[in-house]
């Protein structure tokens, strides 16, 4: 057997007995990824439900910025956290700086403009199909905002887990404000980046497919509640 094809053997050995290692490692990640994209779509989907529905000064502003935001480079977004954490930093005091909750924060800031630029396209066109519907009854903009954010529920959860994506494939900023260190900051992507340098085939592959295996279940569901509400809600 090839050398790769013996990696993969092992790989899914550890897998199926649940190498400490590598469960660790995927919990971690998990925790980190998950509340990222909690926090962040509590910060986001209100700010794109109210961008999609007000005219206010600065508007098309605020959507240019967040949609180039997208396509910010992580490891800049990993330097301003580096810089805000650092000893030297506003929040140096606080000891954060290569911990998880470093890690949790930017993450936070990559996938805020994510969500909210997606979600704020998707409740824009949903305002323009119910905008004159929603004026007739009288509801403000707060409650036509929220009526829309419910609305777009289950479209919404597919934004959303774009945002956990994004986060749970990240290697750049991650590695800067957490330092990659065994059993503290060490997530999939970054223990995938370095076991790969170090040879060690096996614990990067099986890495490799608990990430891709997470994935492809996540959009599954996604796609299974979008269905599933399509059938009932029409």
């Amino acid at each position: 057997m090839n050398t790769l094809g013996l990696a993969f053997q092992q790989a899914i050995d550890m897998i199926s007995r649940g190498d400490p290692e590598l469960v660790k490692i995927v919990l971690l990640s998990l925790r980190v990824s998950l509340t990222a994209t909690l926090i962040a779509s509590m910060i986001a989907l209100p700010i794109g439900a109210a961008t999609a529905v007000a005219k206010f000064p600065g508007r098309q502003v605020l959507i240019v910025i967040f949609n180039a935001l997208m396509g910010l480079p992580p490891v800049v977004i990993g330097l301003l956290v580096y810089l805000l954490l650092s000893r030297a930093g506003p929040l140096g005091n606080y000891g954060l700086l290569f911990t998880p909750t470093a890690m949790i924060i930017a993450q936070t800031m990559l996938i805020v403009p994510i969500v909210a630029a997606l979600s704020r396209q998707m409740i824009e066109d949903a305002w323009s199909e119910y905008s004159e519907q929603l004026r007739s009854l009288g509801v403000g903009l707060a409650r036509s905002a929220l009526t829309l954010l419910w609305d777009t529920r289950f479209s919404l959860v597919t934004v959303v887990l774009a945002g956990f994506g994004r986060a749970a494939a990240e290697v750049g900023a991650v590695m800067i404000v957490g330092g990659n260190i065994a059993g503290v900051t060490r997530v999939m992507t970054t223990a995938i980046a370095l076991e790969t340098n170090k040879g060690n085939l096996p614990l990067a592959l099986g890495l490799g497919i608990v990430l891709m295996s997470l994935v492809v279940l996540l959009n599954a569901a996604a796609y299974g509640v979008k269905r599933i509400a399509q059938q009932r809600y029409g």
